[in-house]
């Protein structure tokens, strides 16, 4: 299995970013695709996930008005369509699978790509 996000860059303030999350090698019809950022010296967070039997979307309460989360089936790819961007969203992102609808992630079961980075300066 193989996870590889893209889209990241260098954006001002107010300004928008789609990042792509791939994924090949997965077989399974169940899972949860989750995407997550980690800012210098701070811990890795989960911002957002989405399950592939009704497309159960979730988002961190910092995100939930900035951020959509879609997927394509079809090209086995998620989006993560980010809007007005703040310094503070400056982060590495990266995207991750896992079986079933949990959502959990963390355990040996996931894939995680290599991530993207964003960042947002003035």
């Amino acid at each position: 299995v193989q996870v590889v996000e893209s889209g990241g860059g260098l954006v001002q303030p107010g300004g928008s970013l789609r990042l792509s999350c791939a994924v090949s090698g997965w077989i399974l019809e169940r899972y949860c695709i989750g995407w997550f950022r980690q800012a210098p010296g701070k811990e890795r967070e989960r911002i957002s996930s989405i399950t592939s039997n009704d497309d159960a979307k979730i988002y961190v309460d910092s995100v939930k008005d900035q951020f959509t989360i879609t997927r394509d089936s079809a090209k086995n790819t998620v989006y993560l369509q980010m809007n007005s961007l703040i310094p503070e969203d400056t982060a590495g992102y990266c995207g991750a699978i896992e079986g079933g609808f949990s959502c959990r992630f963390g355990d040996e079961d996931d894939y995680w790509g290599q991530g993207t980075q964003v960042t947002v300066y003035s």
